[in-house]
Parts: structure tokens; C-alpha cells; sequence
């Protein structure tokens, strides 16, 4: 597949901390789309350091509604569609540009190492998903605070891998993660049981949820192999689930829901 073929799609809001690493795996990229939501500090200054990048500006409203827009600004075939905190591999750089070319394959799902301080970690939450598609066959819609990416047609998986490496202060994360837990909170209760996946459904379970991703994230997906790094993870897996916990009562309470 030829890079030129490929346009790389990344949303932002003050990602300073993380803009510069994620570009600097790009520099393969004839055209780079950003989307950004209005940062205050110094991301579009950055972004105008790349000559190839192109900047828009949106008033945030939804992951999807961004993305989408995003698209209509994008003319190459394929889309690489990625978060600000997203760095590829030299090994998935590799392994992008030697794609053959496959007519009836429309979209690439990834897998990703989580990374803590800069160190990947063995085993994380993250699930694969598709990064590269051909623009016309793809629509993002919204999934509780995140977002996917519905590409019609054949995906096969890539065998490298991206590094999600968010250098960001944990007060960003905390303001993030408590805007992404009411949103949660919201579809977790109004989403019919039958609906809900397997760890949707634990996620109700207010008590045991956050003890259960501690343990999954320690022993089952061997954070506790990675020494503090590990730790660090699991307890921000379960401080996360714990404000979820807390959204959900909360919900519930002004909704009178049961749960």
C-alpha cells in the first residue's frame, strides 16, 4: 500500500504533552488531518511546526460528530485514524506501508500496548480496534463516552502494534475520566440488559466491579510482571470503575432507576 494513499486522522484538545510524538511517528504521511477542538495551549503550535499537517477547528459536541467531520476533509482512499496519544511502532510503520494491495479487504484493526511513563505494559484493557479503512465505507457513531468507527466490508488484523502513551497530568485525567463516567453511567442504565456486553453488565455491579478489574489487570493480564508501572495502571483501571460506581448511584438516585 503506498503511504500517499493514506491520510492520518487525529482529534485534539490541549495535547501538548502528547501531539510531538504521536506526529513524529508520522513524518512518513504526505497529508496529516487534525481536528482540533480549540486548544489553549501550545498544540496548535506544534501541529504548525509539520508542514504536512492540516488544521481544522470544531466546537467539541461528540467523538463521532468530530470524526466525521474529519472525514469529509480527507481525499486520499484510506484513512489512519488515531488518537492524540497514539504512537506507531517502527514495526507497525513497516507493516503499513508493505500492506499489499487487497481489493476486498476494507479495514485494518490494530492491537495496542498500553504504556505508563513511556514503559509498555504486558497486558491492558484495550481492546483491538479498526485504526486504518477506506474512507468511503466508513461512519463513526458514538458508544457510551467513546466512539466507533462502522466500516463496511471485510477487516483483517495487523500483527504489530500502536503504543497508547498518554504523558498528560492525572488532574487532566481525572477531569476526563469523570466527563467519560457519566456518560457511561448514562448508557449502562438506559441500555437494555440484553444489549450490554459481558463486561457492561459487571460494570453495573457497583461493589465487585472495581475489586474484579483489579485483579484482572494485576494477575490475569500480569500488570503485577510490570512492578510499579503495573500497579499504577490497576489502580487507575479501578479508581476509574470506582467513579463509575459512584456516576451510577448518582443516576440512579435522580432518575430513580433501579440497577
Amino acid at each position: 500500500m503506498l503511504s500517499s494513499e493514506i491520510t492520518p486522522l487525529i482529534l485534539t484538545y490541549n495535547e501538548a504533552p502528547n501531539i510531538r510524538r504521536n506526529l513524529q511517528s508520522l513524518t512518513w504521511a504526505k497529508s496529516i488531518v487534525v481536528i482540533d477542538s480549540f486548544s489553549t495551549d501550545e498544540t496548535l503550535e506544534i501541529l504548525d511546526s509539520y508542514p504536512q499537517v492540516q488544521i481544522f477547528q470544531r466546537r467539541f459536541d461528540s467523538f463521532a460528530a468530530q470524526c466525521n467531520y474529519g472525514l469529509e476533509k480527507i481525499t486520499s482512499e484510506w484513512v489512519l485514524s488515531l488518537d492524540a496519544d497514539y504512537v506507531l511502532t517502527d514495526e507497525l510503520i513497516n507493516e503499513i506501508i508493505a500492506l499489499p494491495i487487497e481489493p476486498d479487504v476494507h479495514s485494518y484493526s490494530f492491537r495496542f500496548k498500553y504504556c505508563i511513563f513511556g514503559k509498555p505494559l504486558r497486558g491492558t484493557l484495550l481492546p483491538p480496534r479498526n485504526v486504518l479503512y477506506r474512507r468511503e465505507k466508513a461512519i463513526y457513531k458514538d458508544d457510551g463516552h467513546a466512539h466507533r468507527v462502522w466500516v463496511d466490508g471485510n477487516s483483517r488484523m495487523l500483527s504489530a502494534y500502536i503504543h497508547h502513551d498518554d504523558r498528560k497530568p492525572l488532574s487532566r485525567w481525572l477531569w476526563a475520566q469523570d466527563r467519560y463516567m457519566l456518560i457511561e453511567a448514562k448508557k449502562l442504565l438506559e441500555t437494555p440488559k440484553s444489549e450490554l456486553s459481558f463486561s457492561d453488565r459487571i460494570r453495573k455491579q457497583i461493589i465487585l466491579a472495581p475489586f474484579i478489574i483489579l485483579i484482572y489487570c494485576l494477575i490475569v493480564k500480569g500488570g503485577i510482571l510490570d512492578g510499579w508501572h503495573g500497579w499504577y495502571y490497576a489502580f487507575q483501571r479501578v479508581l476509574a470503575e470506582i467513579m463509575l460506581a459512584i456516576r451510577l448511584l448518582e443516576y440512579k438516585k435522580l432518575n430513580k432507576l433501579d440497577i
